[in-house]
């Protein structure tokens, strides 16, 4: 047996325990778990984007003006209402109940959007 083989013959135990270690480790995902990170929708051309957007209960959603002309967002159940923004100015609404929130442009009403807490 050359040297190399007998040093490598004293590592293989160790190497297959710390295999078998970690064998039945489950692998966690930054995705696998809930976050109440902010949100960004962004009114742009005349429309909200996403358009419709899904979050868990607690996340903050702020939307920002990237249109040229004021725009508002306007929760049709009365739940949130910004102000006039203008240009790069943003609104947000943080979301403590699950549900379905639709809301509109007060300014332009076809323009609508609508968040889903879970």
């Amino acid at each position: 047996m050359t040297k190399t083989r007998m040093l490598f013959a004293g590592f293989t135990p160790f190497i297959l325990a710390t295999m078998l270690l970690f064998a039945g480790q489950p692998i966690v995902k930054a995705t696998d778990q809930p976050s109440a990170a902010a949100t960004e929708v962004s009114i742009d051309n005349f429309s909200f984007g996403p358009q419709t957007i899904t979050v868990p209960i607690g996340a903050t959603v702020t939307w920002t003006n990237r249109d040229d002309i004021p725009h508002t967002v306007v929760s049709t159940d009365g739940v949130f209402k910004s102000k006039v923004r203008d240009t790069d100015e943003k609104f947000s609404y943080t979301f403590d109940k699950a549900g379905s929130y639709p809301y509109y442009c007060s300014i332009h009403p076809k323009m609508t959007g609508k968040i889903v807490v879970q």
